[in-house]
């Protein structure tokens, strides 16, 4: 079999080391997409690329998760660039009267960086102030910047580009017509009062969600040289990802915060980056992927039946890659026509989870997103949790409507279509109380 080495841009990989990050990814090796034998069946997480079976914990760390790490962002997402060596983060404010007094307000600045291009993100934190212990906190991020969340002027308008589509944005700026549009999808009192915290922050922040141009992270890395950053191949998942994980470097210095409680959440594309942020990076506890799709909780072997009604049809790789190809790396489009040739699936992203707890969500009307796919996906990472001494999902047949499944690894399906909604907010509340010993309320 015809080997050749992981093709990283040289300029892009001095680009990383002179932006001041702390260290290059390892590179290693794997076969070219042609000689990669199909697998119409899913791959098997618990069996290495070499043939060779993980029969222990200890090999599943050691050997198998870097590998299958190393083979997502070879084939499919790119590398998650390291953590900035100069990076500053600044408390800007603080206001303990936020939402009539029962939370604490804080405005966080995240510069990443000490050039001009360095990516800003603004996190807004949510604290509950009757609370006996530092509080779990949610760590979310947004469509449409953290003042569509609340109609509290004290949150800064998003600083980044906006999609004119978006209420409230003009020429690409966001207005203060947009405060506050989607707080009934963002129930802050309701997620205050059951004793959580929440961090939000905008994607646009580290990366704009376009094709047609990076403007973010890479665009920095880059130098700002566009021909060091092919935008439609330039991985923004993986941008969005390293975004979760800054914010995280924050959120675990917080001594209101419980450290050792952080769970990654968001809502389709955004669900994509929070079930990746939290594969990558063992601080976060627990990942809520919601209507994440394909890309991120379905799984990428799909073939949809021609003579099947199209409000049956899934989302597939040619279709996301072709209407997304920014969020995707240049490798995986390889694979558009030859899912069955990819050396992994979906599953093998929530198993890089295992131990820590993954709550796959859907709806009814979201055949898109391949609901029956996504619980598919949670059934096959359940080896890797039972390898590691805990009990994944043991349910083998999909749930009725609104019947929370599961163990570490939780299932959860409603009627309704492609949405967050307060409702879904109950059920990952529910979700991580049953996974941090709290008593519901």
């Amino acid at each position: 079999m015809q080997i050749r080495p992981v093709l990283m841009v040289a300029s892009f990989l001095l680009a990383v080391l002179l932006a001041g990050c702390a260290a290059a990814p390892t590179t290693r090796s794997f076969s070219d997409f042609a000689t990669l034998a199909p697998q119409p069946n899913l791959p098997d997480p618990l069996v290495m690329l070499d043939g060779r079976p993980v029969t222990s914990a200890a090999q599943w760390n050691r050997e198998r998760r870097p590998e299958l790490k190393a083979l997502f962002e070879h084939y499919m997402y790119g590398a998650i660039p390291p953590k900035p060596s100069q990076m500053q983060i600044r408390v800007e404010a603080v206001y303990p009267d936020f939402l009539g007094g029962d939370a604490t307000l804080k405005i966080v600045s995240i510069q990443t960086g000490p050039e001009p291009l360095a990516p800003r993100i603004d996190l807004m934190v949510v604290i509950p102030n009757h609370r006996p212990a530092p509080a779990p906190v949610f760590l979310a991020m947004d469509f449409c910047g953290n003042q569509a969340l609340t109609a509290d002027t004290r949150v800064p308008l998003a600083h980044s580009w906006m999609a004119n589509g978006v209420r409230g944005c003009v020429n690409n700026a966001t207005t203060e017509a947009a405060r506050g549009f989607q707080s009934a999808d963002w129930p802050l009192a309701d997620i205050v009062r059951r004793g959580y915290a929440l961090a939000a922050f905008y994607s646009g922040d580290v990366d704009s969600d376009r094709a047609d141009a990076s403007t973010g992270l890479y665009a920095w890395l880059a130098g700002g040289d566009p021909a060091k950053n092919p935008a439609a191949d330039r991985g923004t998942i993986a941008a969005w990802a390293w975004g979760f994980e800054r914010c995280v470097d924050y959120l675990v210095t917080d001594r209101d915060l419980d450290a050792h409680r952080i769970a990654a959440l968001g809502h389709s594309r955004n669900g994509k980056t929070a079930l990746l942020a939290a594969a990558f990076d063992e601080r976060i506890a627990i990942a809520f992927p919601h209507q994440a799709g394909c890309g991120g909780s379905a799984p990428s072997r799909v073939k949809n039946d021609p003579s099947a009604p199209s409000a049956r049809a899934h989302e597939t790789l040619a279709i996301i890659n072709s209407h997304f190809a920014h969020w995707f790396n240049g490798a995986f489009k390889q694979f558009n026509d030859a899912p069955e040739r990819l050396p992994f699936d979906q599953h093998c992203l929530v198993a890089l989870c295992a131990p820590r707890a993954v709550l796959l969500s859907a709806a009814q009307g979201d055949q898109w997103a391949n609901p029956a796919g996504q619980f598919e996906m949670a059934r096959a990472a359940a080896p890797v949790y039972r390898l590691l001494g805990v009990e994944g999902l043991s349910a083998t047949q999909m749930p009725p409507e609104r019947q929370l499944v599961g163990n570490r690894l939780g299932y959860y399906i409603r009627e309704g279509n492609h949405s967050m909604t307060a409702d879904d907010w109950t059920v990952f509340m529910n979700f991580a109380d049953a996974q941090f010993h709290r008593g519901g309320r």
